[in-house]
C-alpha cells in the first residue's frame, strides 16, 4: 500500500458497530488514525446484529494457526478492558467432552493442536471432568480437553470500552444511521451514504456482519457470505446452580462443548444457556431481516423454531441428567455469518479501491481481526498470516451465489464434526475438472478437491502395482484419504515414468513493454535472461515475508508465463501493475501434464523434431514446440525429483496431449499417477508449498529459499527488510524431519518437542516412499534446527521420535533431473 494510503489524516468510515466495527475503531485510533467514523443503524450498545445476542464463547484452539492467534489476542485484549469494574473477559475455561471413541482421539489431536499454537490445554479423566462440571453423567463420558486459558466474552461490554477509548482519541460513533449507498469516482470510494446524509470517506469499512452482502452490494463487491440461523436457548432457573454464581460474572464452570451432537452450553447465573448446531441449515436472507425498530426483539433474534431444538433437548438431558427436571423457558434463532470455508472474509477490494471488508467474524476472533485489519490500513500489510482469509482467496467458481450457499449450509452442519485435513466438500461436485479428467475416471482416479478443481490422489487401475510393496501399517486417522497405490506410483515415477496432471495450478501471461522491468520489481531473483529461460523465485511484502514463490518462464522478450499459487498471486500483481503491463489468468483456457521419471527423455522426444537432450534442453529452460499435432509450451522443471517437463497447451488440444503421451508411453511402461505419490516426492526432494511450508510470517532465509533473492540485481519489494538477514542470522528455520522409526506416521500441524517442550510444529508431513519412514517439515528454533538434533512430534497424545536431517534427502547433487 503507498504513503498516501497510510496517511493518518485519511477520512474512515466504518460501516457497522458492533464488536469488529468498535474493535476496529479501536485499533485504528491507537495507532494515530482519527479521522473514524462508524455507522450503525441500530441504537449504540446493542445495535442488533449479531453481537447483540453472541453468547461470547471464545474457544482458542483450531486448526488454522491464523484463527487461534485472532482468538489468542481476542482473550489478552478483552482481559485488559474494564467497564465498571467488571473485566470484559471471563476466563472460565473450556471443556471439550468426547462421548465416542472417534471424538477421544479427536481430543488428542486437537491437544496437539493446541500445543502446536501455544495454547495451554490438559486431557483428562472422566472423574476430572465431572470435577469441573459436576452435573455431568460420567457414565457417559470417554474423557476431555480442559483449557483453562478460554471463558466467555463479554461482547457488548467490550464493544463499549473500545467505542470509549476510540471516542477519546477522535473517533465518533453514530447510531440510527441506515446506510443507503456507497459512493466511489474513478474505481475508489469517496463517500457513505446514509438516510440521515452523506459521509466523505477516503476508506470504507464494511463491519456489518450478515449485513455485509446488501453493503458490499452498494459498492459493486460480491461478499461470499451466507447469513444463517442458529439456536440458543435458556432453560428455567436449576435448583443445582442455586447461589454459585454471581449475576455480574454469571459464569463459574467452563465452557462446555458436547460436539458428538453439535451443542455447547454455559451458564447464566441459575440458568444453563444450550446452543445447538445439530438442527437443518436455516439461511436467511439480510434483504429480509426487520429493521431494528420494525423487529419483535432485534434484528437478529428471529423466533425460536421449537421442533428444531426437540432432539437436542433430549440429547441435553441425556448428558445433564438435572435438566430432566427442568424445560426450555425461553430461545431464539440467532442470525450470523458463514463462508464457502469457514473462514472469514478481510481485505481491500481491488475493483474499489478504499472499499475494505471485515466480515464473518465471530466474536472469537473479533479482536484479532481488527488488529490485523488495522495494520493491513496502516502498515501495508498485517503481522498475522491472512492468506486464509483474504477475500481474493476464492476463485471465480467458487463466488456464485448457489456455490456460496451450498457451501455456507455445509459448513454449518460440519462445525463440531471431526474433518480430517484432506476431507473434500461433498458438493457440488465436479465444479472444475481438467480437459483429461474422462481417462482420468477411465484410470479409476480417486478424486479429491481444491480451489474447485478435481484432484486425481490415486488411480485403481495402478493396484496391481502395490501388491508386494511391504508398508508400514495406518492407523484409522492416516489411512482416511490415502491408498497404498500411492507408494506403486511414486516409485514408477522414481524407476520409469509417469503423468500428473498439474492443470489446477494457477497460470499467469505477464505481457507489454514494461513486464520485465515489472516482474523484476516484485520478485527477489534475476530475471533478466534470454527468452527460453524459467526462474524460480518469490514475492515478498515489503517486511520481507514470503507472499508467495513463483516459477517465472520467459517465452519472450515482453511475454513471461507465470506459475503461481492462486488468487492472491493474481490479486496482488494486479494491483501494482502499471499501464504498460498486461496480467491475465490463462488456466482456465490451458491445461498442463508433468511427465516425470527417468524414462521421460525416452516418452517425449520421438514425438518431436526438436532435440529435448540435457544439452540442448537444459533444466530450467523452455521452448514452445510440437508434441505430435499439439503445440506445446514445454518448460524443463520438476517438482518430484526426477528428469521431466511440464508440458502446456490449449485446453481444446489437452485430451489430444494427454492420449499423444499416453499411446507413446505404453513401452515406457507409463502411468498416472496423483497429488498423494506427488506429495510424497516432493517432500523427499525438500519442495516448499507456499500456504504450509512458509507464508508472510516467515522469511526466506528462515524458509530456506534464501537461494532464490539476488540481492545485487536492483531494488524489489521487501528487499530493504532482507538487508542484514541471512541463514545464519536466522532466529527460527523450517528443518527436515525424519521419523526414527521406519513405521511411524505423522500428517502436519503436530507440535513438535525439543527435550520435552513443545518448540515448533510440522507444516508438511508424508510417508516418503523411496527413503522409507516418514519425512515431516517443521518450524524450529535455529539452535534446534540443526541436524542430527533428537526431536520428538507428538501424534494423538504419542511422542514419536524423531531427528533433524540433511535436506534434500534424495538425490541432493541433482544428478537425477540434471541429466
Amino acid at each position: 500500500m503507498n504513503g498516501e494510503a497510510r496517511n493518518s489524516q485519511r477520512r474512515v468510515v466504518i460501516v457497522g458497530a458492533g464488536i469488529v466495527g468498535c474493535s476496529l475503531a479501536d485499533e485504528l485510533t491507537a495507532r494515530g488514525w482519527s479521522e473514524v467514523t462508524v455507522l450503525e443503524q441500530g441504537p449504540l450498545l446493542a445495535p442488533g446484529g449479531s453481537t447483540s445476542h453472541a453468547p461470547g464463547l471464545v474457544f482458542q484452539t483450531s486448526p488454522s494457526k491464523t484463527l487461534t492467534d485472532f482468538a489468542a489476542y481476542t482473550v489478552e485484549k478483552f482481559s485488559a478492558l474494564e467497564v465498571d469494574g467488571l473485566s470484559c473477559f471471563n476466563p472460565v475455561g473450556g471443556l471439550e467432552i468426547a462421548t465416542s471413541e472417534e471424538r477421544w482421539a479427536d481430543l488428542h489431536r486437537k491437544a496437539g493442536l493446541a500445543a502446536s499454537w501455544g495454547v495451554r490445554a490438559e486431557l483428562i479423566g472422566p472423574a476430572r471432568c465431572v470435577e469441573l462440571w459436576p452435573l455431568l453423567d460420567q457414565d457417559r463420558i470417554l474423557g476431555g480437553l480442559h483449557t483453562p486459558d478460554d471463558g466467555l466474552a463479554r461482547a457488548l461490554l467490550a464493544s463499549r470500552a473500545q467505542m470509549e477509548r476510540a471516542t477519546e482519541r477522535g473517533a465518533r460513533f453514530l447510531d440510527r444511521h441506515t446506510v443507503t449507498g456507497i459512493e466511489q469516482e474513478d474505481g475508489r470510494v469517496t463517500g457513505v451514504v446514509t438516510d440521515r446524509g452523506r459521509f466523505d470517506a477516503d476508506l470504507v469499512v464494511s463491519a456489518a456482519g450478515f449485513w455485509g452482502p446488501l453493503i458490499g452490494a452498494m459498492a459493486g463487491v460480491p461478499v461470499p457470505l451466507l447469513p444463517l440461523a442458529h439456536q440458543y436457548a435458556k432453560t428455567a432457573p436449576l435448583p443445582e446452580l442455586a447461589g454459585l454464581n454471581d449475576p455480574r460474572t454469571e459464569a463459574n464452570r467452563p465452557i462446555l462443548r458436547f460436539q458428538d451432537r453439535d451443542l455447547y452450553y454455559r451458564e447464566h447465573t441459575d440458568r444453563l444457556g444450550i446452543g445447538s448446531y445439530a438442527h437443518r441449515p436455516m439461511p436467511v436472507d439480510a434483504a429480509e431481516v426487520p429493521a431494528y425498530d420494525d423487529a419483535p426483539v432485534m434484528p437478529s433474534s428471529l423466533p425460536f423454531t421449537e421442533e428444531d431444538f426437540a432432539s437436542s433437548w433430549e440429547d441435553s438431558v441425556g448428558l445433564l441428567p438435572a435438566l430432566g427436571a427442568s424445560r426450555v423457558e425461553e430461545g431464539f434463532n440467532g442470525v450470523f455469518s458463514f463462508t464457502p470455508d469457514g473462514m472469514p472474509v478481510l481485505g481491500e477490494s481491488r475493483e474499489v479501491r478504499g472499499f475494505w471488508l471485515a466480515e464473518a467474524v465471530w466474536v472469537t476472533h473479533s479482536a484479532g481481526v481488527a488488529k490485523a485489519v488495522a495494520e493491513w490500513m496502516t502498515d501495508g500489510r498485517p503481522s498475522t498470516d491472512v492468506h486464509g482469509c483474504d477475500l481474493y482467496r476464492f476463485e471465480d467458481a467458487q463466488r456464485s451465489p448457489a456455490y456460496v450457499a451450498e457451501r455456507g449450509a455445509q459448513n454449518f452442519v460440519e462445525v463440531y464434526d471431526v474433518i480430517h485435513p484432506l476431507q473434500p466438500m461433498e458438493w457440488p461436485r465436479p465444479l472444475r475438472v481438467s480437459p483429461f479428467h474422462v481417462r482420468q475416471r477411465e484410470l479409476g482416479a480417486s478424486f479429491l478437491e481444491g480451489g474447485g478443481w478435481e484432484r486425481p490422489h490415486w488411480y485403481t487401475a495402478n493396484a496391481p502395482l502395490a501388491e508386494g510393496i511391504e508398508l508400514p501399517p495406518r492407523d484409522a486417522w492416516s489411512a482416511r484419504y490415502w491408498s497404498p497405490i500411492a507408494a506403486a506410483e511414486a516409485r514408477a515415477t522414481r524407476e520409469r515414468v509417469a503423468l500428473y496432471d498439474m492443470t489446477p495450478l494457477k497460470r499467469l501471461e505477464v505481457s507489454g513493454r514494461g513486464a520485465l522491468a515489472f516482474l523484476q520489481r516484485m520478485t527477489t531473483n534475476q530475471l533478466a535472461k534470454k527468452p527460453g529461460s524459467v526462474t524460480y523465485t518469490l514475492l515478498l511484502d515489503e517486511a520481507g515475508g514470503v507472499r508467495s514463490d513463483l516459477t517465472v518462464a520467459r517465452l519472450a522478450a515482453n511475454r513471461f508465463q507465470v506459475g503461481a499459487n492462486g488468487g492472491l498471486d493474481l490479486d496482488w500483481l494486479l494491483r501494482h501493475a502499471p499501464d504498460d503491463v498486461h496480467i491475465a489468468d490463462i488456466t482456465p483456457g490451458t491445461c498442463c501434464v508433468g511427465v516425470w521419471g527417468p524414462l521421460a527423455r525416452d516418452l517425449v522426444q520421438p514425438l518431436t523434431r526438436d532435440d529435448f537432450s540435457h544439452g540442448a534442453f537444459g533444466y530450467f529452460k523452455a521452448r514452445q514446440t510440437y508434441l505430435g499435432h499439439v503445440p506445446v509450451t514445454a518448460m524443463r522443471l520438476s517438482y518430484v525429483g526426477e528428469l521431466g517437463w511440464e508440458l502446456y497447451t490449449t485446453a481444446d488440444m489437452g485430451l489430444r496431449l494427454w492420449d499423444t503421451l499416453w499411446e507413446a508411453g505404453q513401452e515406457h511402461g507409463v502411468i498416472a499417477a496423483g497429488r498423494s505419490a506427488f506429495n510424497s516426492l516432493r517432500l523427499e526432494k525438500g519442495y516448499r508449498a507456499w500456504g504450509h511450508d512458509m507464508t508472510t510470517e516467515h522469511d526466506p532465509y528462515e524458509a530456506g529459499v534464501g537461494f532464490a533473492v539476488r540481492m545485487d540485481k536492483g531494488d524489489f519489494i521487501g528487499r530493504a527488510a532482507l538487508e542484514g538477514r541471512s541463514e545464519e542470522t536466522a532466529r527460527r528455520r523450517l528443518a527436515c524431519l525424519t521419523l526414527d522409526d521406519p513405521a511411524a506416521l505423522v500428517m502436519g500441524s503436530e507440535p513438535v518437542f525439543v527435550d520435552g517442550a513443545p518448540a515448533g510444529y510440522v507444516t508438511s508431513a508424508a510417508y516418503g516412499y523411496t527413503v522409507g519412514r516418514t519425512v515431516a517439515y517443521a518450524w524450529l528454533p535455529a539452535a534446534a534446527a540443526v541436524p542430527g538434533t533428537a526431536v520428538h512430534i507428538e501424534y494423538f497424545g504419542e511422542k514419536v521420535p524423531a531427528t533433524v536431517a540433511v535436506e534434500p534427502l534424495f538425490d541432493p547433487r541433482m544428478a537425477r533431473i540434471r541429466r
